[in-house]
C-alpha cells in the first residue's frame, strides 16, 4: 500500500503533502501494531505468557482507534 501511495504521488503530485503522510502513517502504524498483536497472542513467546488473546486484542483496537484519530486530526 505504501508503494502504491508514493507512485500515486510520483505521478500525481504531492499537492496536500500532509494527506500523503497521513495516509502512510495509517499503512506504517496499522502493520505495526498488527505485528505487534502477533506477538502478543503467539503461544510459543514466553514473554507475554499471562496476556489473556482478549486483553491484547483490546489493545489492539483501543491503539488502532488512537492512531487513526490522530491521523484524523493532522489532516486538518
Amino acid at each position: 500500500h505504501v508503494a502504491n501511495q508514493v507512485g500515486y504521488m510520483g505521478v500525481v503530485g504531492s499537492f496536500p503533502f500532509n494527506s500523503f503522510l497521513s495516509g502512510v502513517l495509517s499503512c506504517i502504524g496499522t502493520a505495526v501494531l498488527a505485528v505487534c498483536l502477533r506477538i502478543q497472542v503467539n503461544k510459543d513467546n514466553k514473554e507475554f505468557k499471562d496476556l489473556p488473546p482478549e486483553r491484547a486484542f483490546a489493545d489492539f483496537v483501543l491503539c488502532n482507534l488512537v492512531l487513526h484519530l490522530v491521523i484524523m486530526n493532522f489532516l486538518g
